[in-house]
């Protein structure tokens, strides 16, 4: 079992969540609905991630198959329900950028593995029905 601890640090929506690491992170709502930019808001941290679990699976796969990824970089932009609640994500875009001795053919396959089967963000998202596009490029 994993143990998170939600705390109020600030004002009425200023959040930190602490994990059993002592790993923390500060999240609050928007000024519109009353935050005041603390830290990042909830859905975002989804967006996050979303980002650091194909992140690390993409390095793994490439890692293995004797890659060199001298840079990486990860765009992800999304678009949530509207006029909803709950307001689920919708639709999400990736854009991955690697840089380095690496096959162009095998940088798409460790995506298309990590978003496809292995990242757990990515099949808890499809799972709510949020449709999930991606594309690599390599050494642009």
């Amino acid at each position: 079992m994993i143990h998170i601890e939600v705390n109020r640090v600030h004002g009425d929506y200023g959040f930190e969540a602490t994990d059993a690491n002592g790993h923390s992170v500060r999240l609050d709502t928007s000024p519109e609905t009353g935050g005041d930019n603390f830290g990042v808001r909830p859905m975002q941290m989804l967006l996050m991630g979303l980002g650091g679990c194909s992140g690390i699976d993409i390095v793994s796969i490439l890692k293995k198959q004797r890659q060199t990824v001298d840079s990486f970089k990860m765009h992800i932009d999304g678009a949530r329900e509207q006029g909803v609640d709950p307001s689920l994500w919708k639709n999400i875009t990736i854009m991955i950028e690697l840089k380095g001795d690496i096959d162009p053919d095998k940088a798409a396959k460790a995506c298309a593995l990590s978003i496809e089967k292995y990242c757990s963000v990515a099949a808890t998202l499809k799972a709510a029905g949020c449709d999930i596009k991606w594309e690599v490029k390599v050494n642009e």
